[in-house]
């Protein structure tokens, strides 16, 4: 085995921690890959020999190469000005692969990464590196080029966002799934009562459309209102298949044999307190369904 045949092998071995961070920093799959493919090629090109913690040293360059990104979408105004809900992970209803697991390691579902998404790029990286992989602060002061105690309230303010704005689903993926399952059958049955019962009384309803149908993206909040919602589109659950979506129950709509949306449900305390909805042709087109083929 040469040199660069070790290197590659070495840097596979931390593939998927890397995509793991970068799909935090980023919410979109391919972006992650994409970055952690930039962080071979830095790595391909590097002095290494000093390197002592290789692992570490590829989890510094992988959250410079986000932050990069997340700058340059803001710098080119790419950041979405409507509804956007962020690339989900879709899988099959009775489980992860290992891989995803990896990548889900730390339960992180939709509404984690919507939240995440607000937060201004170093805010994120510092919550991200520190709060979610124990980077010590030292170490992400020299990415955002802050210092040590101004990363550490980098991390502070964007933790206090989450921990408000973010809810925790319940563990318990049978409880989700009768929660969901009472969903459904109040949205078919068209029972207004029944829907408003296993909503969360302050619940909030993310629907992406995408650029072409722009108008019919919304944020949607309160149980009345999304119960309202929901019976409107009560036929499109008929075609629905049960999916886990970042880990935690929900749905994926097919329309003429191919996916037409993904619809993400975070179930706290027995209600559904968020509901992410994908439906945006050009994204859904780029994302991963050939684990429900049957």
């Amino acid at each position: 085995m040469d040199e660069n045949e070790f290197l590659a092998e070495r840097f596979e071995a931390h593939r998927s921690h890397l995509r793991a961070v970068a799909y935090r920093m980023l919410g979109s799959l391919s972006e992650a890959d994409d970055a952690v493919q930039e962080a071979w090629f830095r790595l391909s090109r590097a002095d290494t020999g000093e390197v002592e913690n290789l692992g570490g040293w590829l989890t510094t360059v992988v959250g410079r190469v986000c932050l990069d990104m997340l700058r340059s979408r803001k710098s080119r105004r790419e950041e979405p000005l409507g509804v956007h809900v962020p690339e989900p992970l879709v899988s099959r209803a009775d489980g992860l692969d290992p891989e995803q697991e990896v990548l889900l390691a730390d339960s992180v579902g939709l509404a984690l990464l919507v939240v995440l998404e607000m937060l201004a790029p170093a805010e994120r990286l510092a919550f991200v590196l520190h709060d979610m992989f124990g980077v010590p602060f030292d170490e992400v002061a020299g990415i955002v080029g802050r210092s040590p105690a101004a990363t550490r309230q980098l991390a502070s303010r964007a933790r206090r966002r989450v921990q408000s704005t973010a809810p925790v689903p319940d563990a318990d993926l049978d409880r989700q799934r009768e929660v969901l399952d009472a969903f459904l059958a109040a949205s078919r049955g068209g029972d207004f009562d029944a829907l408003v019962a296993v909503l969360d009384p302050d619940v909030v309803l993310r629907a992406d459309m995408g650029a072409t149908a722009e108008g019919l993206s919304a944020v949607v909040r309160g149980a009345e209102n999304v119960a309202k919602r929901a019976l409107m589109f009560s036929r499109l659950s008929r075609s629905a298949r049960p999916a886990l979506v970042n880990g935690a129950v929900g749905l994926v709509t097919i329309h003429e044999g191919a996916p037409a949306g993904v619809m993400g449900v975070t179930v706290r305390n027995g209600r559904i307190v968020a509901i992410d909805i994908l439906a945006d042709p050009a994204r859904l087109a780029g994302l991963d369904f050939t684990m429900l083929e049957d």
